[in-house]
């Protein structure tokens, strides 16, 4: 019951995130989302996402090896293009990523695996971000660091508490690491896992600098979607500002990746003395900047649907099907006739 009622809570969470923007800012500042694209602007947001992309991919293959699953990386990049445009295109954002686990999963054998790398590949690129996040809101002036400064005593708490979570759930890792049940087991193959794939010696490197890649080119698309908008702030003013739009871009309530971004967005420009209006133009342009850099992925989609009926069709013309002789059939199929299947 819960599993059915999740995906409809994460689309009705998005579409009333956008229901109480658009009430509150109106439709100008989408609509000149759209006004301010121009060819240059597209084309460098296009290249930027040909690299986050490729190295995205090449993490996804790191991950993979480590686990001991077969992935190249002219196939990761295809699925990976195939996954960010099922993402930008569905509703949920993850359908695409839920695809390429699965297609990876039955060519190798093990589904199961497979899915886990996927989540492990994401969550690397998840922990570089929060760091980088944290450390940056936390030294750069923002309007997270005034109200860190404003409320530091119920920060505090919120920052024990969470630690004290922390350390809870690794003492309960612990425990059920020893433990003989299948959730043991889970938690044992989970740590192991993530050994293997993220912290061995072989891969944590190559898995951070594509992250820290990934990173730098979203930053990118975002300050090429503020320049687009209009904004003449400094980098180091927009910073902590497009920082929290990504942190924002994580939260499971979104339709195709919009919702929690433009909400936080338009905050945060609004607090740190910008225009709130501008804050959402700049959503707005960077979710067309993604939506266009993930655009190759849609050529897979096509290519992979008639690559089957182009292959059943040379197959027809090259071996085609003829009525037999009775006196011909061969003797499997006269087996099956005379059983009857």
């Amino acid at each position: 019951m819960t599993r059915s009622i999740w995906p409809w809570l994460r689309l009705l969470g998005g579409a009333g995130i956008l229901a109480v923007l658009l009430w509150r800012l109106g439709t100008g500042a989408f609509l000149d989302g759209l006004r301010v694209l121009d060819l240059p602007a597209l084309f460098v947001a296009f290249t930027i996402g040909v690299v986050t992309t490729v190295f995205s991919a090449w993490r996804w293959c790191l991950v993979a090896r480590g686990l001991g699953l077969r992935l190249g990386l002219r196939g990761a990049i295809a699925d990976y293009y195939k996954a960010l445009f099922l993402n930008a295109a569905l509703p949920g954002g993850v359908l695409g990523d839920v695809d390429r686990a699965v297609k990876h999963g039955r060519d190798e054998g093990d589904v199961g695996r497979s899915v886990r790398a996927v989540v492990l590949e994401r969550t690397a690129g998840q922990i570089v971000l929060i760091g980088v996040g944290v450390a940056v809101l936390l030294s750069v002036p923002s309007p997270v660091l005034t109200l860190l400064e404003q409320h530091g005593a119920v920060a505090a708490v919120v920052c024990a508490g969470i630690a004290a979570a922390a350390v809870l759930v690794l003492l309960a890792c612990r425990k059920l690491r020893q433990g003989g049940s299948k959730v043991a087991a889970g938690v044992r193959t989970g740590l192991a896992e993530i050994r293997t794939g993220l912290l061995a010696r072989r891969n944590w490197p190559g898995i951070t600098l594509a992250s820290t890649v990934v990173l730098l080119g979203h930053l990118a698309t975002f300050v090429v979607a503020a320049r687009a908008a209009g904004s003449s702030a400094s980098l180091l003013r927009l910073a902590p500002l497009m920082l929290l739009a990504l942190l924002a871009m994580s939260l499971p309530l979104n339709i195709g990746g919009w919702g929690p971004r433009e909400a936080v967005t338009a905050w945060a420009f609004g607090a740190a003395g910008l225009s709130a209006t501008q804050g959402l133009t700049t959503a707005v342009v960077y979710g067309v900047f993604a939506f266009v850099a993930a655009m190759p992925g849609a050529f897979v989609v096509v290519a992979r649907a008639v690559r089957p009926l182009s292959v059943d069709h040379s197959v027809r013309v090259a071996a085609p099907v003829s009525p037999a002789p009775a006196m011909y059939v061969s003797s499997p199929q006269r087996e099956l006739a005379r059983t009857g299947a």
